[in-house]
């Protein structure tokens, strides 16, 4: 008997614990590739885009890697809390 094909809808995760444009910001300023991140701190490169494009959270250990390889302050890469000052 023949299984039926299941189509899944893919979501964005609810939350994220990096703001995307500022992961790719630092990346862009520090001169590296996308692939060239995703290497230097032990990812697939599709990871890496997924994670610049929001469809994927970083680890909060893959976003200190990130912050790290990028030379950059965690803080600047870290999703800002509603509400936070």
């Amino acid at each position: 008997m023949e299984r039926p094909t299941v189509h899944r809808t893919r979501t964005a995760p609810r939350r994220l614990h990096q703001e995307p444009e500022a992961v790719r910001w630092a990346r862009e300023k520090a001169g590296l590739t996308k692939r060239a991140l995703a290497r230097e701190i032990g990812v697939s490169e599709q990871l890496m885009g997924e994670i610049e494009s929001g469809w994927r959270s970083a680890t909060p250990a893959n976003l200190k890697k990130i912050a790290d390889a990028l030379n950059c302050p965690l803080v600047i890469l870290e999703r800002k809390r509603p509400g936070a000052t």
